[in-house]
């Protein structure tokens, strides 16, 4: 029986990957995936909702609300839960956020955080078990760098400042997802400094970029996603326990 999954998403790019690229893939692998913005604040008197980011100091409160309110309103044995977070500028009350400031291993400070963030929803949830935590090391634009070369199908022209990228990537040892969350040197900020017109045009080139360099290239130099996408799409096959 084909297995549903809802996937919380920090801002929009992300949630044009889930469902232009990684629902598809997951389709063919008995798994119907859909995604919403993560809730960050509501007008009650207007009756709207703003979804997207994490702008307030206790916005993980609010997204923590806004998870179990859809596990809440789906409460059928064949849909799980998971998220897709930035570990980029996290909010400060994200369960064991301090425990991770104090690790520098970035694969076992997103470890830290993903079990701390299980173990909430779980307590809140009275012990459902159908939440999968993922935070994205260090944001989206991490896969993009597992192979900048495909930058070139959205920005023509910049060859020199996509080798720069090429190179950089390279110089960082080859693998995406350690290149760091610093305010200026985040994988978004490296690629803002080399092809300006990225920030503006992210939501709409992002996720076509991701496209062009594909999921198997993706697993392959991104790890920790890598290890994500086993575990949902184990969920068509009985093996997300």
């Amino acid at each position: 029986m084909p297995m549903r999954l809802h996937i919380t998403t920090e801002g929009e790019t992300e949630e044009r990957f889930v469902k232009e690229i990684l629902a598809p893939h997951l389709g063919e692998r008995a798994v119907w995936a859909d995604a919403r913005r993560v809730l960050t604040s509501r007008d009650k008197s207007l009756c709207i909702e703003y979804r997207g980011g994490f702008r307030l100091t206790s916005a993980y409160m609010v997204a923590k609300r806004d998870i179990c309110t859809w596990m809440k309103e789906d409460r059928n044995p064949d849909v799980r839960f998971t998220t897709m977070f930035d570990l980029y500028a996290l909010p400060k009350d994200f369960p064991g956020y301090d425990a991770a400031r104090r690790e520098a291993d970035p694969y076992r400070r997103v470890a830290i955080l993903e079990e701390a963030l299980a173990a909430d929803i779980t307590r809140e949830m009275d012990g459902d078990p159908r939440f999968i935590p993922y935070i994205q090391l260090h944001e989206f634009e991490a896969l993009i760098l597992a192979d900048p070369q495909q930058l070139d199908w959205e920005f023509l022209e910049h060859d020199d400042a996509i080798q720069r990228l090429v190179d950089m990537v390279a110089a960082e040892g080859g693998n995406p997802e350690l290149i760091d969350d610093g305010e200026h040197t985040a994988p978004s900020k490296r690629i803002i400094a080399e092809i300006a017109e990225y920030e503006a045009r992210k939501v709409s080139s992002g996720p076509l970029v991701v496209r062009q360099i594909g999921m198997a290239v993706l697993c392959e130099r991104c790890r920790h996603f890598a290890q994500w996408i086993e575990r949902i799409e184990g969920i068509g096959n009985g093996l997300d326990a």
